[in-house]
């Protein structure tokens, strides 16, 4: 199992204190220090939809341009500012050892993927 996110994110931080308390077995990602995976992003996509892995409640969707949020409309528009911009991904992003995929931290619907 992978987690990627930030890990001065608070919900990251939280997610991360779940799973070590379940004795859950995880690699970290961590945005800051080694970028979004492009690789991964796609499947992300795939797998939950730009708009559900796009942050638009967060600062840095907030503190970007109107023009540039315009700009947004479609996979491939969102897999761009989401390459560029790694705070604008809803965090946590976990690939689990199933290979599902969730975005956010929901401690309900992980104790039931465990």
């Amino acid at each position: 199992m992978r987690l990627y996110g930030i890990p001065n994110c608070d919900t990251v931080k939280k997610a991360r204190a779940w799973l070590q308390q379940q004795g859950c077995d995880v690699a970290f990602h961590d945005f800051k220090k080694s970028g979004v995976p492009g690789d991964r992003l796609g499947a992300w996509i795939d797998a939950v939809g730009w708009e559900r892995l796009l942050n638009r409640a967060g600062t840095t969707w907030r503190t970007l341009d109107a023009p540039l949020r315009a700009t947004v409309v479609d996979a491939a528009s969102a897999k761009r500012l989401m390459l560029a911009n790694a705070s604008a991904i809803k965090r946590p992003v976990v690939e689990w050892a199933d290979g599902g995929v969730t975005v956010g931290f929901d401690a309900d619907d992980w104790a039931r993927r465990r």
